[in-house]
C-alpha cells in the first residue's frame, strides 16, 4: 500500500485493514465483505487475490491486488534453486486468484483453498494491516488460544514494544 494521506481520520495510511469478523460461507463457496469493509475494499480497487498463507495452516492470505503485485514479484524475484523459495512460489503466486466483489458484495473463495485449509461454513476474517486473512473457525480459535511466553517476546524487533 501506498502512503497517502488518512482516508478514514485516524491513520496516516490509506485501507489499513483491521478487526476481526464472523464469516458464513455459503453452499456456493462465497463469502459476503463485511458492510463496514466494503469501502475499504473499493479504495483498494476492489480486486483481491486470495492465496495461501505459508506460515499458518488454517489460513488464507486475501490482498488488494495492488499490494498483491509487489508482493507477487518480490516472491518471483527470488532464487528458485532454494527449496524454501520455491515452496513460497508455489503457495502464494501458483495458487493466486483474483476475485472482484459481486452486486452484493461476495466473493468466491476457490473449493481447492477452502478445502485444503479447513474452511467451511464457519470462517473468521482478519484485517492484517494491508491484507486480510481468512481463517477456518477452528483454526483461528487455536491461534487465539495460544499464548507467548517470555521466551517469544525476545528479540531487538520486540524490544520497547508498549502492548
Amino acid at each position: 500500500m501506498s502512503l497517502k494521506p488518512a482516508t478514514d481520520g485516524h491513520t496516516g495510511r490509506a485501507d489499513v485493514f483491521q478487526g476481526e469478523y464472523a464469516i458464513t460461507i455459503d453452499d456456493k463457496g462465497r463469502m459476503v465483505i463485511p458492510t463496514g469493509l466494503r469501502e475499504d475494499v473499493s479504495r483498494a480497487g476492489n480486486r483481491l487475490v486470495i492465496t495461501y498463507n505459508p506460515f499458518d495452516a488454517g489460513s488464507l492470505y486475501l490482498y488488494p491486488y495492488a499490494v498483491w503485485e509487489g508482493v507477487r514479484d518480490q516472491i518471483n524475484g527470488l532464487s528458485r534453486t532454494k527449496q524454501r523459495n520455491r515452496t513460497l512460489q508455489l503457495k502464494l503466486v501458483g495458487a493466486a486468484a483474483v476475485v472482484e466483489p459481486d452486486g452484493s458484495a461476495r466473493i468466491s473463495i476457490p473449493a481447492n483453498q477452502r478445502n485444503t485449509v479447513g474452511i467451511e461454513r464457519k470462517a473468521v476474517l482478519v484485517g492484517m494491516g494491508d491484507k486480510f486473512e481468512l481463517w477456518s473457525e477452528q483454526a483461528h480459535q487455536e491461534q487465539i488460544r495460544q499464548t507467548l511466553g517470555d521466551e517469544d517476546m525476545a528479540g531487538d524487533e520486540l524490544e520497547g514494544l508498549q502492548l
